[in-house]
């Protein structure tokens, strides 16, 4: 057994002791520079911010936002004591706008509102999908009921403002179609669904991928988690979006919806 030396083993322990943290600590800055630069540039990469093109609007693949005319979902839940149900129609009928020099043919989707059995709100909104897999919207027109009426068309807004006599006259008017659905989101990745100052306003962003959710339709994987803010209302919402059946989970303090039925089905 070799001998032991204070000085000459103390001299050789810190200066071993140097390297390894010298080692370390060189591991650990380019540890968080790619965590930085991954952070920084892959997930917002995601996020396309270039000019789209619409070859084929309609032919929407889009994972987590998928359409599938003629289907339904059913959503069941409550909000302070107020019974909810919301049901989705995914139309066959489709709008056409005019926007950048072309003309983008958009699919409709219908939302009907209801709470402790009355309607609250119906609304169309309007999406086409870009060559690059992105789920783009075109607008929405909104109409909110009380005791069977409708009171007010606020939240309506569209890509080029109010062209159809049915359109409400205080329709929004946006320049341009806004991210809705990136084609592959990914952790961190941040866009606006809605993005007209004093109109419409939401930020969403991706909080987690690859998640399982269970609602009363069904056990779903591979969902990706979303938080919704908005600068026209305190609060925040997070939604569970399915492959292939998109939105099955929407939860807000004191407010949850969850999907009951759907004819849209994961892969």
């Amino acid at each position: 057994m070799k001998s032991f030396n204070p000085s000459e083993d103390t001299m050789k322990y810190h200066k071993c002791y140097g390297q390894v943290r010298a080692v370390t600590m060189t591991a650990l800055i380019a540890a968080v520079w790619l965590t930085l630069a991954l952070g920084a540039g892959a997930a917002r990469a995601s996020v396309p911010t270039g000019t789209p093109t619409f070859t084929n609007p309609l032919n929407i693949t889009n994972t987590y936002m998928p359409f599938q005319p003629g289907g339904v979902k059913v959503f069941k839940g409550h909000d302070r004591g107020t019974r909810l149900v919301v049901v989705d129609l995914y139309l066959t009928e489709t709008r056409t706008f005019d926007w950048n020099g072309t003309t983008v043919e958009c699919r409709v989707l219908r939302e009907l509102a209801f709470e402790d059995g009355e309607i609250v709100e119906i609304s169309d909104n309007y999406f086409a999908q870009a060559d690059d897999g992105t789920m783009y919207y075109f607008g929405e027109v909104v109409a909110n009921y009380e005791d069977g009426v409708i009171v007010d068309n606020d939240g309506s807004w569209l890509v080029g403002g109010p062209t159809l006599p049915s359109d409400p006259p205080t329709t929004g008017n946006d320049d341009n179609p806004t991210v809705f659905m990136p084609a592959n989101p990914e952790v961190g990745d941040v866009f606006k669904p809605e993005d007209l100052p004093g109109v419409v306003d939401e930020t969403a962003e991706v909080l987690r991928v690859d998640v399982k959710v269970k609602v009363p339709a069904g056990r779903y994987q591979d969902a990706i988690k979303i938080k919704e803010t908005s600068a026209l209302s305190p609060g925040t919402t997070h939604k569970w979006y399915a492959p292939g059946v998109g939105v099955v989970l929407d939860k807000a303090r004191r407010e949850i919806i969850r999907l009951i039925a759907s004819t849209l089905v994961s892969p």
